[in-house]
């Protein structure tokens, strides 16, 4: 079983200080992290792959350091599985609309994209679109959350919720 950490909109040092312990007790265990952009900083990338290997994309506040390092669309393979993973930044259209158009034409499982930091998974022609919503910075959103994805003979992704430490 693989697992992998799905996050996104860590806006570290503007909206934490810090990655929340939460997220933190998932990356310790995980065998791979994915970050659809917002980082800014590559400081997060460093902590992030400190507990394992980490990759994503860039998102549209962050520095040239982190666009070069990590570019703006990348598709990631784990066995059959293939995810697409954007940070859905642009104008017009929806932030699910322009992830959803920026792998038309690849061949991908799942879709991950960021930057409204609402949490989304669902399914548009057999592609599962998934956001994993923000650690740290949830705007309106009830809780704080990123996502999960467990990969065995078949894979099951979800969000992991949770409210701010105290």
């Amino acid at each position: 079983m693989q697992k992998i950490v799905i996050v996104s909109d860590t806006h570290i040092p503007v909206r934490a200080k810090k990655l929340p312990q939460r997220l933190v007790e998932e990356c310790q265990s995980a065998d791979f992290i994915i970050h659809a952009g917002d980082w800014q900083t590559l400081d997060v990338y460093y902590e992030l792959s400190a507990y394992t290997e980490t990759d994503g994309v860039t998102g549209n506040v962050d520095p040239w350091g982190i666009a070069d390092r990590f570019g703006k669309k990348k598709i990631f393979a784990f066995g059959d599985l293939k995810i697409g993973v954007i940070h859905g930044d642009g104008s017009r259209k929806t932030t699910e609309q322009r992830a959803y158009e920026a792998f038309a034409e690849d061949e991908v499982d799942i879709i991950v994209f960021g930057h409204s930091h609402i949490p989304v998974k669902r399914k548009m022609d057999g592609i599962t679109l998934f956001n994993p919503g923000s650690p740290t910075d949830k705007r309106k959103q009830p809780q704080y959350s990123f996502g999960l994805l467990e990969i065995g003979d078949s894979w099951e992704l979800k969000h992991v919720f949770f409210d701010k430490e105290s």
